[in-house]
Protein backbone atom coordinates (compact mmCIF):
# COMPACT_ATOMS: atom_id res chain seq x y z
CA UNK A 1 0.00 0.00 0.00
CA UNK A 2 1.42 3.40 -1.02
CA UNK A 3 1.44 6.41 1.30
CA UNK A 4 -1.09 8.20 -0.90
CA UNK A 5 -3.62 5.35 -0.65
CA UNK A 6 -3.59 5.14 3.13
CA UNK A 7 -6.78 6.07 4.97
CA UNK A 8 -6.93 9.50 6.56
CA UNK A 9 -6.54 9.22 10.32
CA UNK A 10 -9.76 9.66 12.26
CA UNK A 11 -10.29 12.73 14.42
CA UNK A 12 -10.83 16.46 13.92
CA UNK A 13 -8.86 18.33 11.30
CA UNK A 14 -6.57 21.00 12.73
CA UNK A 15 -7.91 20.86 16.28
CA UNK A 16 -7.72 24.16 18.12
CA UNK A 17 -5.24 23.69 20.91
CA UNK A 18 -5.16 25.29 24.33
CA UNK A 19 -2.46 27.79 23.34
CA UNK A 20 -4.41 29.07 20.34
CA UNK A 21 -7.59 29.20 22.40
CA UNK A 22 -5.79 31.34 24.99
CA UNK A 23 -4.45 33.71 22.31
CA UNK A 24 -7.89 34.11 20.75
CA UNK A 25 -9.41 34.82 24.17
CA UNK A 26 -6.71 37.40 24.96
CA UNK A 27 -7.38 39.18 21.66
CA UNK A 28 -11.15 38.92 22.25
CA UNK A 29 -11.46 36.74 19.14
CA UNK A 30 -12.96 33.67 20.79
CA UNK A 31 -15.76 33.68 18.22
CA UNK A 32 -13.25 32.54 15.58
CA UNK A 33 -13.06 29.14 17.26
CA UNK A 34 -16.50 28.22 15.88
CA UNK A 35 -15.60 28.83 12.24
CA UNK A 36 -11.82 28.28 12.17
CA UNK A 37 -11.85 24.54 11.25
CA UNK A 38 -14.33 25.22 8.45
CA UNK A 39 -12.26 28.14 7.17
CA UNK A 40 -9.07 26.08 7.25
CA UNK A 41 -10.76 23.42 5.12
CA UNK A 42 -11.97 26.09 2.70
CA UNK A 43 -8.49 27.63 2.51
CA UNK A 44 -7.01 24.27 1.51
CA UNK A 45 -9.78 23.59 -1.01
CA UNK A 46 -9.40 26.99 -2.68
CA UNK A 47 -5.64 27.16 -2.09
CA UNK A 48 -5.91 30.56 -0.44
CA UNK A 49 -2.76 32.49 0.31
CA UNK A 50 -1.97 33.64 3.84
CA UNK A 51 -3.27 37.18 3.30
CA UNK A 52 -6.53 35.96 1.74
CA UNK A 53 -7.03 33.47 4.58
CA UNK A 54 -6.43 36.20 7.18
CA UNK A 55 -8.87 38.51 5.40
CA UNK A 56 -11.49 35.74 5.42
CA UNK A 57 -11.10 35.20 9.17
CA UNK A 58 -11.20 38.89 10.00
CA UNK A 59 -14.26 39.41 7.76
CA UNK A 60 -16.01 36.69 9.75
CA UNK A 61 -15.18 38.51 12.97
CA UNK A 62 -16.37 41.88 11.61
CA UNK A 63 -19.68 40.31 10.54
CA UNK A 64 -20.05 38.64 13.93
CA UNK A 65 -19.36 41.87 15.84
CA UNK A 66 -21.67 43.94 13.65
CA UNK A 67 -24.47 41.41 14.15
CA UNK A 68 -23.97 41.40 17.92
CA UNK A 69 -23.82 45.20 18.00
CA UNK A 70 -27.00 45.51 15.92
CA UNK A 71 -28.80 43.10 18.25
CA UNK A 72 -27.80 45.12 21.32
CA UNK A 73 -28.68 48.47 19.73
CA UNK A 74 -32.04 47.16 18.52
CA UNK A 75 -32.87 45.96 22.04
CA UNK A 76 -31.87 49.35 23.49
CA UNK A 77 -34.07 51.05 20.88
CA UNK A 78 -37.05 48.98 22.03
CA UNK A 79 -37.45 47.08 18.76
CA UNK A 80 -39.18 43.69 18.80
CA UNK A 81 -36.53 41.21 17.52
CA UNK A 82 -39.18 39.11 15.74
CA UNK A 83 -40.48 42.01 13.62
CA UNK A 84 -37.93 42.12 10.83
CA UNK A 85 -38.14 42.46 7.08
CA UNK A 86 -37.38 38.77 6.62
CA UNK A 87 -40.18 37.70 9.01
CA UNK A 88 -42.88 39.81 7.34
CA UNK A 89 -45.82 37.67 6.13
CA UNK A 90 -46.48 38.81 2.58
CA UNK A 91 -50.12 37.73 2.76
CA UNK A 92 -52.13 38.03 -0.50
CA UNK A 93 -55.18 39.37 1.37
CA UNK A 94 -53.26 42.48 2.46
CA UNK A 95 -53.46 45.50 0.20
CA UNK A 96 -50.79 48.23 0.26
CA UNK A 97 -48.46 50.06 -2.11
CA UNK A 98 -45.63 47.56 -2.46
CA UNK A 99 -43.57 49.92 -4.60
CA UNK A 100 -43.72 52.55 -1.87
CA UNK A 101 -42.80 49.93 0.74
CA UNK A 102 -39.82 48.84 -1.34
CA UNK A 103 -38.70 52.47 -1.57
CA UNK A 104 -39.11 52.95 2.21
CA UNK A 105 -36.78 50.01 2.89
CA UNK A 106 -33.97 51.94 1.16
CA UNK A 107 -34.27 54.52 3.99
CA UNK A 108 -34.03 57.42 1.58
CA UNK A 109 -36.77 59.05 3.64
CA UNK A 110 -34.58 58.90 6.75
CA UNK A 111 -31.60 60.36 4.93
CA UNK A 112 -33.84 63.21 3.73
CA UNK A 113 -35.35 63.75 7.19
CA UNK A 114 -38.93 63.19 6.03
CA UNK A 115 -41.62 61.36 7.96
CA UNK A 116 -43.66 58.23 7.33
CA UNK A 117 -47.29 57.52 8.20
CA UNK A 118 -48.21 53.85 8.50
CA UNK A 119 -52.00 53.69 8.65
CA UNK A 120 -54.64 50.97 8.67
CA UNK A 121 -57.05 48.95 10.81
CA UNK A 122 -56.08 46.76 13.74
CA UNK A 123 -53.99 43.68 13.09
CA UNK A 124 -52.80 44.25 9.52
CA UNK A 125 -49.10 44.46 10.43
CA UNK A 126 -48.49 48.20 10.74
CA UNK A 127 -46.25 47.78 13.80
CA UNK A 128 -44.32 44.98 12.12
CA UNK A 129 -43.47 47.09 9.07
CA UNK A 130 -42.55 50.14 11.14
CA UNK A 131 -40.32 48.01 13.38
CA UNK A 132 -38.71 46.37 10.34
CA UNK A 133 -37.70 49.85 9.11
CA UNK A 134 -36.19 50.43 12.54
CA UNK A 135 -34.09 47.28 12.26
CA UNK A 136 -32.86 48.33 8.81
CA UNK A 137 -31.90 51.73 10.23
CA UNK A 138 -30.04 50.04 13.10
CA UNK A 139 -27.99 48.03 10.59
CA UNK A 140 -27.19 51.32 8.81
CA UNK A 141 -25.77 52.64 12.08
CA UNK A 142 -28.58 55.13 12.59
CA UNK A 143 -29.93 55.87 16.06
CA UNK A 144 -33.47 54.56 16.58
CA UNK A 145 -36.09 54.70 19.33
CA UNK A 146 -39.44 52.89 19.39
CA UNK A 147 -42.25 53.96 21.73
CA UNK A 148 -45.89 53.13 22.09
CA UNK A 149 -47.61 56.53 22.22
CA UNK A 150 -49.22 56.09 25.64
CA UNK A 151 -45.94 54.90 27.17
CA UNK A 152 -44.09 57.84 25.64
CA UNK A 153 -46.53 60.39 27.06
CA UNK A 154 -46.32 58.68 30.46
CA UNK A 155 -42.53 58.93 30.28
CA UNK A 156 -42.72 62.64 29.53
CA UNK A 157 -45.22 63.18 32.34
CA UNK A 158 -42.80 61.50 34.77
CA UNK A 159 -39.96 63.70 33.48
CA UNK A 160 -41.99 66.77 34.37
CA UNK A 161 -42.27 65.58 37.94
CA UNK A 162 -38.51 65.23 38.43
CA UNK A 163 -37.57 68.29 36.34
CA UNK A 164 -35.84 66.31 33.59
CA UNK A 165 -38.33 67.13 30.82
CA UNK A 166 -35.94 69.22 28.73
CA UNK A 167 -33.28 66.49 28.76
CA UNK A 168 -35.87 63.82 28.00
CA UNK A 169 -37.33 65.75 25.06
CA UNK A 170 -33.81 66.36 23.76
CA UNK A 171 -32.97 62.66 24.02
CA UNK A 172 -36.18 61.51 22.34
CA UNK A 173 -36.11 64.07 19.54
CA UNK A 174 -32.39 63.61 18.93
CA UNK A 175 -32.56 60.14 17.38
CA UNK A 176 -32.33 59.65 13.61
CA UNK A 177 -35.49 57.53 13.36
CA UNK A 178 -38.25 57.82 15.97
CA UNK A 179 -41.09 55.28 15.77
CA UNK A 180 -44.32 56.12 17.60
CA UNK A 181 -46.79 53.23 17.64
CA UNK A 182 -50.55 53.30 18.34
CA UNK A 183 -50.75 57.07 18.06
CA UNK A 184 -54.21 58.63 18.64
CA UNK A 185 -55.58 55.34 19.87
CA UNK A 186 -56.83 57.35 22.86
CA UNK A 187 -57.68 61.02 23.22
CA UNK A 188 -54.79 63.33 24.14
CA UNK A 189 -55.14 65.63 27.14
CA UNK A 190 -53.75 69.17 27.18
CA UNK A 191 -50.27 68.12 28.28
CA UNK A 192 -50.07 65.30 25.73
CA UNK A 193 -51.30 67.60 22.97
CA UNK A 194 -48.53 70.06 23.81
CA UNK A 195 -45.92 67.26 23.87
CA UNK A 196 -47.16 66.03 20.48
CA UNK A 197 -46.73 69.54 19.06
CA UNK A 198 -43.24 69.95 20.55
CA UNK A 199 -42.03 66.62 19.17
CA UNK A 200 -43.30 67.42 15.68
CA UNK A 201 -41.79 70.92 15.68
CA UNK A 202 -38.41 69.75 17.03
CA UNK A 203 -38.06 67.03 14.39
CA UNK A 204 -39.64 68.78 11.39
CA UNK A 205 -37.32 68.60 8.35
CA UNK A 206 -34.47 67.46 10.60
CA UNK A 207 -35.12 63.83 11.47
CA UNK A 208 -37.56 61.13 10.49
CA UNK A 209 -40.52 60.05 12.57
CA UNK A 210 -42.62 57.01 11.72
CA UNK A 211 -46.19 57.44 13.00
CA UNK A 212 -48.25 54.26 13.29
CA UNK A 213 -51.98 54.79 13.72
CA UNK A 214 -55.42 53.28 13.18
CA UNK A 215 -56.73 56.75 12.39
CA UNK A 216 -56.16 59.20 9.55
CA UNK A 217 -54.32 62.43 10.50
CA UNK A 218 -57.55 64.38 9.90
CA UNK A 219 -59.10 62.37 12.73
CA UNK A 220 -56.23 63.22 15.09
CA UNK A 221 -57.49 66.79 15.41
CA UNK A 222 -60.62 65.61 17.20
CA UNK A 223 -58.49 63.54 19.59
CA UNK A 224 -56.69 66.59 21.02
CA UNK A 225 -57.66 69.40 23.41
CA UNK A 226 -56.11 72.25 21.42
CA UNK A 227 -57.22 72.25 17.80
CA UNK A 228 -54.84 75.07 16.82
CA UNK A 229 -51.73 73.32 18.20
CA UNK A 230 -52.85 70.01 16.73
CA UNK A 231 -53.53 71.55 13.29
CA UNK A 232 -50.10 73.17 13.29
CA UNK A 233 -48.46 69.86 14.21
CA UNK A 234 -50.43 67.80 11.69
CA UNK A 235 -49.72 70.28 8.87
CA UNK A 236 -45.98 70.01 9.53
CA UNK A 237 -46.14 66.26 10.04
CA UNK A 238 -48.02 65.47 6.82
CA UNK A 239 -46.16 67.89 4.55
CA UNK A 240 -43.85 65.75 2.46
CA UNK A 241 -44.47 62.61 4.53
CA UNK A 242 -44.82 59.22 2.88
CA UNK A 243 -48.13 57.54 3.66
CA UNK A 244 -48.33 53.75 3.62
CA UNK A 245 -51.92 52.52 4.02
CA UNK A 246 -52.40 48.83 4.76
CA UNK A 247 -55.83 47.27 4.31
CA UNK A 248 -57.11 43.75 4.79
CA UNK A 249 -58.15 41.25 7.47
CA UNK A 250 -56.37 41.25 10.82
CA UNK A 251 -53.68 38.65 11.47
CA UNK A 252 -56.03 36.92 13.91
CA UNK A 253 -58.59 36.47 11.14
CA UNK A 254 -55.87 35.28 8.76
CA UNK A 255 -54.66 32.77 11.33
CA UNK A 256 -58.25 31.59 11.86
CA UNK A 257 -58.71 31.04 8.12
CA UNK A 258 -55.37 29.20 7.96
CA UNK A 259 -56.34 26.91 10.86
CA UNK A 260 -59.78 26.22 9.39
CA UNK A 261 -58.25 25.39 6.00
CA UNK A 262 -55.74 23.07 7.65
CA UNK A 263 -58.48 21.27 9.57
CA UNK A 264 -60.62 20.90 6.45
CA UNK A 265 -57.66 19.40 4.61
CA UNK A 266 -57.11 16.91 7.42
CA UNK A 267 -60.78 15.88 7.41
CA UNK A 268 -60.68 15.47 3.64
CA UNK A 269 -57.96 12.86 4.06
Amino acid sequence: MTASSRATPAGPVDPIGADLTKILRTLKLSGLRDTLPERLALARQQQLGHAAFLELLLSDEVTRRESRSATLRAAKAGLDPTMRLETWDEHPDLSYDRQLWSDLTTLRFAEAGTGVLVLGPVGVGKTHLATALGHIAIRRRMTVAFYRADKLFTRLRAARLDNTLEAEIRRITGVDVLIIDDFALRALDATQTNDFYEMVVERHRRSSTIWVSNREPSEWLGMTTDALLAQSAVDRLTSGAHTLIIEGPSYRQRERVSIDAHQEARHAH
